[in-house]
């Protein structure tokens, strides 16, 4: 025990009489005094505080594990980490559990998964001014989407009826039927589809939606629009 580098900390009867080793003397800090012998404060070592229940199964005579626990500790080296903390029944005469020993190993950094990659959406664009119309969906397609664009709501609601998209990009401002009312029945037949508009009056009309959306502002830039690509690519919020 004392001739490793591994912070350890020996539990010994049910008064609870501690020995530590140089590591864990380390990072207990000052308070613990100098290895062997140093006096324990009145406080209850932080791993066994934070780990009661898998203590409690050595005692019982089980080897335990509580792995990813926070630790705060006063020494120099010491501080706030994660550890993996390993407790070991430490058996007497007649086999019965006089001690626990416990190590503390540094946790294995987390480390996020990489954001699944959504693919390719089919998005189908409204907009009713031609020359913008074929601008967004050139735009898209070198996102590496695929685009259909129209230029009236009906003409719309036909390609929504025939074919299946991921997400309806259309201006709130159309003829015959304003782009909110137009997604309002897109959303009612599809559920999962997401919706884009795109303003050139701020969001004054889009106070009142009651399904999910992202909107952008005319003139937006290019990454803007990519931003919201972006996040359609993902179940969103619910606006209230």
């Amino acid at each position: 025990m004392f001739n490793t580098p591994l912070p350890m900390l020996l539990v010994w009867g049910r008064d609870m009489t501690m020995l530590f080793n140089d590591a864990y003397g380390a990072l207990a800090g000052p308070a613990y005094g100098r290895v062997p012998g140093g006096g324990v404060p009145p406080v209850m070592p932080p791993p066994l505080a934070v780990a009661g229940d898998a203590l409690q199964r050595a005692w019982s005579g089980e080897a335990a594990y509580a792995p990813d626990r926070n630790l705060m500790f006063a020494g120099s080296a010491g501080g706030s980490a994660h550890y993996d903390l390993y407790f070991t029944p430490v058996r007497a005469d007649g086999d019965a559990v006089a001690g626990v020993l416990c190590a503390l190993a540094p946790a294995a950094p987390v480390t996020e998964a990489p954001a699944e990659s959504a693919g390719p959406m089919r998005i189908l664009v409204v907009e009713d001014n031609v020359d913008s119309q074929y601008l967004v969906c050139e735009m898209l397609r070198a996102f590496g989407h695929e685009a259909d664009g129209v230029g009236h709501p009906n003409d719309a609601l036909a390609r929504l009826a025939a074919g299946q998209y991921d997400v309806l990009f259309t201006d709130v401002s159309l003829p015959g039927m304003s782009g909110v009312d137009l997604a309002r029945q897109a959303v009612t037949q599809a559920p999962s589809m997401r919706v884009i508009f795109a303003s050139g009056y701020g969001d004054t009309l889009l106070r009142h939606v009651e399904f999910p959306y992202l909107s952008l502002q005319k003139p937006y830039e290019l990454d803007q629009l990519q931003q919201a690509l972006d996040k359609v690519a993902h179940p969103l919020p619910v606006r209230t």
